[in-house]
């Protein structure tokens, strides 16, 4: 049977301490045998993926810096618990009144942190009317021209290649580098 106190709040921490307050938590949670009080921490995040240089790295982005959530059940012991975690400066409420995320907030952080890692954002360091040049093995490789059209969600770009009448090439981001 679920506990109806049981809760999610927000806890702010010093700037990138994110982190080291999570892991000090889950610590603390431990050594003060506080499991049936306190039962997840979490980090909202999303995941980039970064093009640059004709390279791509996935990229975990903290959605709301100097941010943690924790889950538990609110009272003394748990209050101090958390609050007393070293880089802590305390819970978002009235005063020393934390109050709880309502549960659609909370939906929303996790099903936006799932739709990220399942189709993360792309990001890539060319805009219309660079020039770039494709780096894949091929037969364009070589083949310079400006950027005409960028398409993130596909990973795609078109770009105009003077060398065949002005005919648009269409690549995927990893193919080309900016010239």
């Amino acid at each position: 049977m679920p506990d109806n106190n049981r809760k999610w709040y927000v806890v702010q921490t010093y700037a990138s301490y994110e982190n080291r307050v999570e892991a000090d938590l889950r610590e603390r949670i431990k050594a003060m045998h506080m499991q049936d009080k306190i039962f997840n921490v979490l980090i909202p995040t999303e995941t980039h993926i970064v093009v640059k240089d004709g390279k791509s790295r996935e990229v975990t982005r903290k959605l709301y810096p100097s941010y943690v959530m924790v889950e538990m059940i609110l009272d003394e012991q748990s209050w101090y618990a958390v609050r007393h975690t070293p880089g802590v400066t305390g819970f978002i409420g009235a005063g020393t009144h934390p109050i709880p995320l309502s549960q659609e907030e909370v939906d929303r952080i996790m099903s936006g942190m799932k739709k990220s890692e399942e189709n993360p954002k792309i990001e890539v360091d060319l805009k219309i009317g660079d020039t770039v040049r494709v780096i894949a093995e091929g037969e364009m490789k070589g083949f310079t021209g400006p950027i005409i059209e960028i398409n993130a969600k596909r990973g795609k770009l078109k770009f105009n290649h003077g060398f065949l009448g002005g005919a648009e090439i269409e690549t995927d981001f990893k193919s080309v580098e900016k010239v």
